[in-house]
Protein backbone atom coordinates (compact mmCIF):
# COMPACT_ATOMS: atom_id res chain seq x y z
CA UNK A 1 0.00 0.00 0.00
CA UNK A 2 1.11 3.43 -0.44
CA UNK A 3 1.25 6.69 1.88
CA UNK A 4 -1.67 8.86 1.09
CA UNK A 5 0.87 11.82 -0.29
CA UNK A 6 3.21 10.55 -2.76
CA UNK A 7 6.41 11.80 -2.16
CA UNK A 8 6.81 14.61 -4.39
CA UNK A 9 2.96 15.59 -2.96
CA UNK A 10 4.50 15.30 0.39
CA UNK A 11 7.61 17.39 -0.44
CA UNK A 12 5.94 20.16 -2.29
CA UNK A 13 3.29 20.60 0.65
CA UNK A 14 6.21 20.90 3.15
CA UNK A 15 7.84 23.24 0.99
CA UNK A 16 4.98 25.26 0.74
CA UNK A 17 4.01 25.13 4.36
CA UNK A 18 7.63 26.41 5.37
CA UNK A 19 8.51 23.18 7.34
CA UNK A 20 11.37 22.38 4.93
CA UNK A 21 13.84 24.15 2.61
CA UNK A 22 15.58 23.35 -0.01
CA UNK A 23 18.69 23.37 1.80
CA UNK A 24 17.10 20.71 3.82
CA UNK A 25 16.54 18.97 0.65
CA UNK A 26 20.28 19.12 -0.45
CA UNK A 27 21.75 18.28 3.40
CA UNK A 28 19.17 15.13 3.46
CA UNK A 29 20.86 14.28 -0.57
CA UNK A 30 24.20 14.71 0.80
CA UNK A 31 23.69 12.28 3.75
CA UNK A 32 21.99 9.38 1.73
CA UNK A 33 24.50 9.90 -1.36
CA UNK A 34 26.85 7.01 -2.63
CA UNK A 35 25.80 5.04 0.30
CA UNK A 36 25.27 1.71 -1.26
CA UNK A 37 28.20 -1.02 -0.53
CA UNK A 38 29.98 0.33 -3.38
CA UNK A 39 29.69 4.05 -3.01
CA UNK A 40 29.11 4.49 -6.38
CA UNK A 41 25.45 5.56 -6.92
CA UNK A 42 27.40 8.78 -8.48
CA UNK A 43 30.11 9.55 -11.00
CA UNK A 44 30.38 12.78 -9.69
CA UNK A 45 28.64 14.10 -6.52
CA UNK A 46 29.86 17.72 -5.49
CA UNK A 47 28.24 18.49 -1.81
CA UNK A 48 29.13 22.27 -2.24
CA UNK A 49 27.99 22.81 -5.62
CA UNK A 50 24.77 21.27 -4.22
CA UNK A 51 24.36 23.45 -1.47
CA UNK A 52 25.04 26.41 -3.28
CA UNK A 53 22.42 25.58 -5.55
CA UNK A 54 19.89 24.95 -2.83
CA UNK A 55 21.05 28.29 -1.24
CA UNK A 56 20.25 30.29 -4.25
CA UNK A 57 17.01 28.91 -5.09
CA UNK A 58 14.09 31.14 -5.41
CA UNK A 59 10.70 29.79 -4.97
CA UNK A 60 8.70 28.94 -8.50
CA UNK A 61 8.48 26.47 -11.11
CA UNK A 62 6.74 22.97 -10.85
CA UNK A 63 9.51 21.09 -9.44
CA UNK A 64 10.80 23.76 -7.03
CA UNK A 65 12.91 21.98 -4.26
CA UNK A 66 12.55 18.81 -6.02
CA UNK A 67 16.47 16.41 -5.59
CA UNK A 68 16.70 14.70 -9.32
CA UNK A 69 20.16 13.46 -10.39
CA UNK A 70 21.24 12.94 -14.13
CA UNK A 71 22.66 10.00 -15.44
CA UNK A 72 26.57 10.77 -17.00
CA UNK A 73 25.20 11.38 -20.47
CA UNK A 74 24.05 14.58 -20.32
CA UNK A 75 26.05 17.37 -19.69
CA UNK A 76 26.49 19.64 -16.43
CA UNK A 77 28.28 22.90 -16.50
CA UNK A 78 31.66 22.42 -15.24
CA UNK A 79 31.97 18.67 -15.10
CA UNK A 80 32.98 16.15 -17.20
CA UNK A 81 30.30 13.88 -19.12
CA UNK A 82 31.91 10.30 -19.04
CA UNK A 83 29.32 8.02 -20.45
CA UNK A 84 30.26 5.48 -17.57
CA UNK A 85 34.06 5.18 -19.46
CA UNK A 86 37.30 5.93 -18.10
CA UNK A 87 38.23 6.91 -21.54
CA UNK A 88 35.88 9.62 -22.10
CA UNK A 89 36.35 11.04 -18.81
CA UNK A 90 40.30 11.02 -19.94
CA UNK A 91 39.23 12.33 -23.37
CA UNK A 92 36.40 14.94 -22.57
CA UNK A 93 36.97 18.18 -21.23
CA UNK A 94 34.56 19.99 -18.58
CA UNK A 95 30.78 20.85 -19.73
CA UNK A 96 31.28 24.58 -20.51
CA UNK A 97 26.75 24.70 -20.70
CA UNK A 98 24.16 22.42 -19.06
CA UNK A 99 22.66 19.93 -21.70
CA UNK A 100 19.05 20.61 -22.24
CA UNK A 101 17.67 18.23 -19.71
CA UNK A 102 19.68 19.93 -16.79
CA UNK A 103 18.95 23.25 -18.05
CA UNK A 104 14.71 21.98 -18.11
CA UNK A 105 15.07 20.47 -14.95
CA UNK A 106 16.56 23.90 -13.45
CA UNK A 107 14.36 25.50 -15.04
CA UNK A 108 11.58 24.12 -13.22
CA UNK A 109 13.29 24.39 -9.60
CA UNK A 110 14.64 21.06 -9.53
CA UNK A 111 17.90 20.44 -7.57
CA UNK A 112 20.47 18.43 -9.38
CA UNK A 113 22.08 16.10 -7.48
CA UNK A 114 24.89 15.00 -9.65
CA UNK A 115 25.66 12.52 -12.47
CA UNK A 116 24.90 9.07 -11.78
CA UNK A 117 26.72 5.83 -12.70
CA UNK A 118 26.04 3.51 -15.61
CA UNK A 119 27.08 0.75 -17.77
CA UNK A 120 29.97 1.76 -19.96
CA UNK A 121 28.65 3.45 -23.07
CA UNK A 122 25.01 2.78 -21.91
CA UNK A 123 25.74 -0.41 -23.79
CA UNK A 124 24.78 -3.38 -21.24
CA UNK A 125 21.95 -4.21 -18.80
CA UNK A 126 23.53 -4.91 -15.57
CA UNK A 127 24.91 -2.04 -13.97
CA UNK A 128 28.95 -3.82 -13.83
CA UNK A 129 31.56 -1.01 -14.88
CA UNK A 130 34.85 -2.11 -15.05
CA UNK A 131 35.98 1.55 -14.48
CA UNK A 132 33.86 2.79 -11.60
CA UNK A 133 32.70 -0.37 -10.18
CA UNK A 134 29.87 -2.46 -10.27
CA UNK A 135 26.49 -0.34 -9.06
CA UNK A 136 25.63 -2.39 -6.08
CA UNK A 137 21.82 -2.39 -4.75
CA UNK A 138 21.63 0.02 -1.42
CA UNK A 139 18.81 -2.47 -0.74
CA UNK A 140 20.62 -5.38 -0.74
CA UNK A 141 24.39 -5.59 -1.11
CA UNK A 142 24.48 -9.09 -3.13
CA UNK A 143 22.37 -7.81 -5.57
CA UNK A 144 23.53 -5.68 -9.08
CA UNK A 145 21.03 -2.78 -10.14
CA UNK A 146 20.66 -3.26 -13.49
CA UNK A 147 21.42 -1.21 -16.01
CA UNK A 148 22.36 0.92 -18.04
CA UNK A 149 20.88 3.36 -15.75
CA UNK A 150 22.49 1.65 -12.93
CA UNK A 151 23.10 4.64 -10.69
CA UNK A 152 19.97 6.50 -11.73
CA UNK A 153 18.27 3.82 -9.71
CA UNK A 154 20.50 2.99 -7.03
CA UNK A 155 19.82 7.17 -6.20
CA UNK A 156 16.33 7.21 -5.84
CA UNK A 157 16.61 3.39 -3.50
CA UNK A 158 18.84 5.21 -1.52
CA UNK A 159 16.91 8.46 -1.39
CA UNK A 160 19.57 10.79 -2.44
CA UNK A 161 17.39 11.65 -4.80
CA UNK A 162 13.08 12.16 -5.23
CA UNK A 163 14.07 10.91 -8.95
CA UNK A 164 16.21 10.15 -11.65
CA UNK A 165 16.93 10.66 -14.89
CA UNK A 166 17.90 7.96 -17.23
CA UNK A 167 18.19 6.84 -20.42
CA UNK A 168 16.17 3.52 -22.34
CA UNK A 169 17.44 1.91 -25.09
CA UNK A 170 16.27 -1.64 -24.85
CA UNK A 171 15.11 -1.71 -21.65
CA UNK A 172 17.67 0.67 -19.74
CA UNK A 173 15.03 1.95 -17.27
CA UNK A 174 12.54 -0.65 -17.40
CA UNK A 175 15.25 -3.75 -16.28
CA UNK A 176 16.39 -1.54 -13.11
CA UNK A 177 13.26 0.20 -12.22
CA UNK A 178 11.70 -3.61 -11.81
CA UNK A 179 14.93 -4.81 -9.90
CA UNK A 180 15.28 -2.36 -7.96
CA UNK A 181 11.35 -1.62 -6.29
CA UNK A 182 10.78 1.02 -8.29
CA UNK A 183 8.81 3.20 -11.24
CA UNK A 184 9.90 4.00 -14.04
CA UNK A 185 9.08 5.68 -17.33
CA UNK A 186 10.51 5.95 -20.90
CA UNK A 187 9.07 8.40 -22.97
CA UNK A 188 7.71 7.97 -26.69
CA UNK A 189 10.49 7.76 -29.43
CA UNK A 190 9.15 10.21 -31.44
CA UNK A 191 7.69 12.73 -28.52
CA UNK A 192 8.30 16.11 -30.30
CA UNK A 193 10.62 17.77 -27.40
CA UNK A 194 13.08 14.83 -27.75
CA UNK A 195 13.60 16.24 -31.27
CA UNK A 196 13.66 19.51 -30.86
CA UNK A 197 16.62 19.82 -28.61
CA UNK A 198 16.25 17.89 -25.06
CA UNK A 199 18.96 15.78 -26.89
CA UNK A 200 21.77 18.81 -26.85
CA UNK A 201 24.44 17.76 -24.37
CA UNK A 202 23.53 14.27 -24.15
CA UNK A 203 25.39 11.57 -25.79
CA UNK A 204 23.77 8.64 -27.74
CA UNK A 205 24.19 4.94 -28.11
CA UNK A 206 22.11 4.32 -30.81
CA UNK A 207 19.82 7.15 -32.00
CA UNK A 208 16.97 4.93 -33.48
CA UNK A 209 16.24 3.33 -29.96
CA UNK A 210 16.94 6.00 -27.68
CA UNK A 211 14.76 7.47 -25.53
CA UNK A 212 14.85 9.30 -22.28
CA UNK A 213 12.87 8.34 -19.13
CA UNK A 214 12.86 9.05 -15.21
CA UNK A 215 12.52 6.68 -11.84
CA UNK A 216 10.56 7.16 -9.05
CA UNK A 217 9.23 5.15 -5.64
CA UNK A 218 5.83 6.11 -6.56
CA UNK A 219 3.75 6.21 -9.79
CA UNK A 220 1.68 9.04 -8.85
CA UNK A 221 5.28 11.14 -9.40
CA UNK A 222 6.02 10.40 -13.11
CA UNK A 223 3.27 12.21 -14.25
CA UNK A 224 4.22 15.83 -13.40
CA UNK A 225 7.83 15.17 -13.37
CA UNK A 226 7.26 14.06 -17.23
CA UNK A 227 5.39 17.13 -17.27
CA UNK A 228 7.90 19.54 -16.66
CA UNK A 229 10.56 18.08 -18.64
CA UNK A 230 9.22 16.87 -21.64
CA UNK A 231 5.98 19.36 -21.64
CA UNK A 232 3.30 16.67 -21.35
CA UNK A 233 -0.32 18.21 -20.66
CA UNK A 234 -2.47 15.90 -18.49
CA UNK A 235 -4.98 13.76 -19.71
CA UNK A 236 -7.60 11.41 -18.64
CA UNK A 237 -6.83 7.71 -18.40
CA UNK A 238 -9.74 5.17 -19.47
CA UNK A 239 -12.33 4.73 -16.41
CA UNK A 240 -11.73 0.87 -17.81
CA UNK A 241 -8.95 0.08 -19.71
CA UNK A 242 -8.77 -3.20 -21.60
CA UNK A 243 -5.34 -4.44 -21.24
CA UNK A 244 -3.49 -6.94 -23.68
CA UNK A 245 -1.30 -9.47 -21.63
CA UNK A 246 0.80 -11.50 -23.19
CA UNK A 247 0.46 -15.40 -22.73
CA UNK A 248 2.12 -17.91 -20.17
CA UNK A 249 3.99 -19.63 -22.74
CA UNK A 250 5.89 -16.69 -23.62
CA UNK A 251 6.81 -15.95 -20.17
CA UNK A 252 7.53 -19.70 -20.09
CA UNK A 253 11.41 -19.20 -19.14
CA UNK A 254 10.53 -16.67 -16.60
CA UNK A 255 11.80 -17.86 -13.10
CA UNK A 256 8.47 -18.44 -10.20
CA UNK A 257 8.65 -14.81 -8.75
CA UNK A 258 8.39 -12.89 -11.75
CA UNK A 259 5.34 -15.30 -13.00
CA UNK A 260 3.80 -15.09 -9.45
CA UNK A 261 4.20 -11.54 -9.60
CA UNK A 262 2.41 -11.44 -13.44
CA UNK A 263 -0.14 -12.71 -12.32
CA UNK A 264 -0.87 -10.63 -9.17
CA UNK A 265 -0.83 -7.38 -11.40
CA UNK A 266 -3.05 -9.33 -13.50
CA UNK A 267 -5.42 -9.68 -10.81
CA UNK A 268 -5.14 -6.43 -9.03
CA UNK A 269 -5.80 -4.55 -12.61
CA UNK A 270 -8.74 -6.70 -12.85
CA UNK A 271 -10.08 -5.63 -9.52
CA UNK A 272 -9.50 -2.37 -10.07
CA UNK A 273 -11.83 -2.04 -13.43
CA UNK A 274 -9.50 -3.24 -16.46
CA UNK A 275 -10.27 -6.05 -18.99
CA UNK A 276 -7.65 -7.92 -19.22
CA UNK A 277 -7.27 -10.70 -22.26
CA UNK A 278 -3.99 -12.24 -23.79
CA UNK A 279 -2.96 -10.76 -27.14
CA UNK A 280 -1.16 -12.66 -30.57
CA UNK A 281 3.18 -11.93 -30.03
CA UNK A 282 3.30 -13.74 -33.49
CA UNK A 283 5.53 -11.49 -34.72
CA UNK A 284 7.54 -10.40 -31.72
CA UNK A 285 10.19 -13.46 -32.44
CA UNK A 286 12.04 -11.59 -34.68
CA UNK A 287 12.33 -8.26 -32.29
CA UNK A 288 15.48 -9.24 -30.45
CA UNK A 289 17.88 -9.88 -34.06
CA UNK A 290 16.27 -6.38 -35.69
CA UNK A 291 17.49 -4.66 -32.34
CA UNK A 292 20.28 -5.96 -31.45
CA UNK A 293 21.76 -5.65 -35.10
CA UNK A 294 20.49 -2.21 -35.85
CA UNK A 295 21.91 -1.03 -31.87
CA UNK A 296 25.25 -2.59 -32.33
CA UNK A 297 25.80 -0.55 -36.13
CA UNK A 298 24.69 2.70 -34.77
CA UNK A 299 26.84 2.66 -31.78
CA UNK A 300 29.87 1.12 -33.54
CA UNK A 301 29.62 4.60 -36.01
CA UNK A 302 29.04 6.51 -33.24
CA UNK A 303 32.38 5.47 -31.26
CA UNK A 304 33.77 4.83 -34.81
CA UNK A 305 36.64 8.06 -34.52
CA UNK A 306 37.81 6.90 -31.00
CA UNK A 307 37.51 2.73 -32.01
CA UNK A 308 41.44 2.18 -31.50
CA UNK A 309 42.34 3.72 -27.88
CA UNK A 310 38.42 3.28 -26.55
CA UNK A 311 38.49 -0.90 -26.98
CA UNK A 312 41.30 -1.67 -24.88
CA UNK A 313 40.15 -0.62 -21.88
CA UNK A 314 36.14 -2.13 -22.54
CA UNK A 315 35.07 -5.05 -21.40
CA UNK A 316 35.16 -7.87 -24.21
CA UNK A 317 31.50 -8.24 -24.40
CA UNK A 318 31.15 -4.86 -24.80
CA UNK A 319 34.05 -4.26 -27.49
CA UNK A 320 32.41 -7.39 -29.41
CA UNK A 321 29.29 -6.07 -29.88
CA UNK A 322 31.19 -2.80 -31.38
CA UNK A 323 32.83 -4.97 -33.75
CA UNK A 324 30.04 -6.66 -35.39
CA UNK A 325 28.14 -3.33 -35.64
CA UNK A 326 31.07 -2.22 -37.56
CA UNK A 327 31.00 -5.13 -39.81
CA UNK A 328 27.16 -5.00 -40.56
CA UNK A 329 26.96 -3.28 -44.36
CA UNK A 330 24.37 -0.64 -45.29
CA UNK A 331 22.48 -3.07 -46.97
CA UNK A 332 21.95 -5.25 -44.37
CA UNK A 333 20.69 -2.60 -42.25
CA UNK A 334 18.44 -1.13 -44.87
CA UNK A 335 16.93 -4.89 -44.87
CA UNK A 336 16.82 -4.75 -40.93
CA UNK A 337 14.98 -1.10 -40.95
CA UNK A 338 12.45 -2.86 -43.39
CA UNK A 339 11.51 -5.42 -41.36
CA UNK A 340 11.75 -2.74 -38.28
CA UNK A 341 8.73 -1.26 -40.05
CA UNK A 342 7.13 -4.85 -40.83
CA UNK A 343 7.47 -5.31 -37.06
CA UNK A 344 6.04 -2.00 -35.93
CA UNK A 345 2.59 -2.41 -38.16
CA UNK A 346 2.56 -5.73 -36.39
CA UNK A 347 3.34 -4.26 -33.07
CA UNK A 348 0.44 -1.44 -33.70
CA UNK A 349 -2.64 -4.09 -34.24
CA UNK A 350 -3.57 -5.24 -30.43
CA UNK A 351 -4.03 -1.46 -29.71
CA UNK A 352 -7.04 -1.84 -32.16
CA UNK A 353 -8.55 -3.84 -29.27
CA UNK A 354 -6.51 -2.71 -26.39
CA UNK A 355 -5.56 0.37 -24.53
CA UNK A 356 -2.73 -0.69 -23.15
CA UNK A 357 0.13 -3.74 -23.45
CA UNK A 358 1.44 -5.81 -20.30
CA UNK A 359 4.11 -7.76 -19.26
CA UNK A 360 6.67 -8.44 -17.31
CA UNK A 361 10.16 -6.35 -17.10
CA UNK A 362 12.51 -9.38 -16.77
CA UNK A 363 12.37 -12.84 -17.29
CA UNK A 364 14.47 -12.71 -13.68
CA UNK A 365 14.03 -10.65 -10.39
CA UNK A 366 17.54 -10.43 -9.15
CA UNK A 367 21.09 -10.29 -10.48
CA UNK A 368 23.71 -11.87 -7.75
CA UNK A 369 26.51 -9.74 -8.11
CA UNK A 370 29.98 -11.87 -9.62
CA UNK A 371 27.94 -13.80 -11.36
CA UNK A 372 28.22 -14.10 -15.62
CA UNK A 373 25.88 -12.60 -17.53
CA UNK A 374 26.67 -12.94 -20.78
CA UNK A 375 24.25 -15.45 -22.13
CA UNK A 376 21.42 -13.40 -20.04
CA UNK A 377 21.55 -10.75 -22.09
CA UNK A 378 19.59 -12.18 -25.17
CA UNK A 379 16.85 -13.60 -22.66
CA UNK A 380 16.54 -10.24 -21.07
CA UNK A 381 15.90 -8.10 -24.32
CA UNK A 382 13.25 -10.22 -26.13
CA UNK A 383 11.27 -8.92 -22.84
CA UNK A 384 12.11 -5.34 -23.51
CA UNK A 385 13.26 -5.11 -26.97
CA UNK A 386 9.58 -5.17 -28.62
CA UNK A 387 8.53 -1.90 -27.17
CA UNK A 388 11.90 -0.42 -27.91
CA UNK A 389 11.67 -1.55 -31.77
CA UNK A 390 8.00 0.00 -31.68
CA UNK A 391 9.74 3.07 -30.25
CA UNK A 392 6.26 3.12 -27.60
CA UNK A 393 5.88 4.32 -24.08
CA UNK A 394 6.47 2.28 -21.20
CA UNK A 395 5.73 2.43 -17.48
CA UNK A 396 7.04 -0.27 -14.99
CA UNK A 397 5.12 -0.74 -12.05
CA UNK A 398 7.31 -2.82 -9.37
CA UNK A 399 5.74 -5.92 -8.09
CA UNK A 400 6.21 -4.40 -4.21
CA UNK A 401 3.53 -2.25 -4.60
CA UNK A 402 0.94 -4.92 -4.52
CA UNK A 403 3.06 -7.05 -2.24
CA UNK A 404 5.09 -9.47 -4.57
CA UNK A 405 8.98 -9.90 -4.23
CA UNK A 406 11.72 -7.06 -4.51
CA UNK A 407 12.64 -7.53 -8.15
CA UNK A 408 9.29 -7.99 -10.03
CA UNK A 409 7.71 -5.46 -12.06
CA UNK A 410 5.48 -5.07 -15.14
CA UNK A 411 5.99 -3.01 -17.88
CA UNK A 412 2.59 -1.42 -19.46
CA UNK A 413 3.57 0.14 -22.98
CA UNK A 414 0.65 2.71 -24.90
CA UNK A 415 0.76 3.45 -28.81
CA UNK A 416 3.11 5.99 -29.75
CA UNK A 417 2.65 9.28 -28.70
CA UNK A 418 -0.20 8.35 -26.07
CA UNK A 419 2.71 9.01 -22.84
CA UNK A 420 -0.27 11.54 -20.94
CA UNK A 421 -3.04 8.56 -21.33
CA UNK A 422 0.01 6.34 -19.90
CA UNK A 423 0.78 8.01 -17.02
CA UNK A 424 -2.34 9.15 -15.94
CA UNK A 425 -3.34 5.51 -16.07
CA UNK A 426 0.01 4.83 -13.70
CA UNK A 427 -1.39 7.38 -11.37
CA UNK A 428 -4.54 5.95 -10.83
CA UNK A 429 -3.36 3.12 -10.35
CA UNK A 430 -0.40 4.47 -7.63
CA UNK A 431 -4.79 6.14 -6.14
CA UNK A 432 -6.17 3.09 -5.90
CA UNK A 433 -3.19 1.10 -3.82
CA UNK A 434 -3.22 4.33 -0.88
Amino acid sequence: MLPKLSPLAALQQALAAGSLTPLDVARDSIAHANSNASHNTYIRFDAGSLLREAEALTPGGPLYGVSISVKDLFDLAGAVTSAGSSFYAALNAPATVDSSVVTRLKQSGALITGKTHLHPLAYGLTGENPDFGDCLQPRDSTLLTGGSSSGAAASVQEGSALAAIGTDTGGSVRIPAALCGLCGYRASHSLPTLWTGLWSGGLHLSETFDTIGLFTRDPRDLAPIAGALFGIAPAAAPAHPRIGCVSLDWVADANPEVLAAYAAWKQQLQLSGATVAEFDTAAWDSAYEIYAAIQAYEAAAIHKRHMAKLEPTLEPRIAQRLRWGASLTERDIESLRSRQQHFRAALAMPFAAFDFLMLPSAPVNRLPAGEDYTAARAAILRYTAPFSLGGLPVVTLPGELIGAGLGTGIQLAAPQLEDATLLAFAANVGASLV
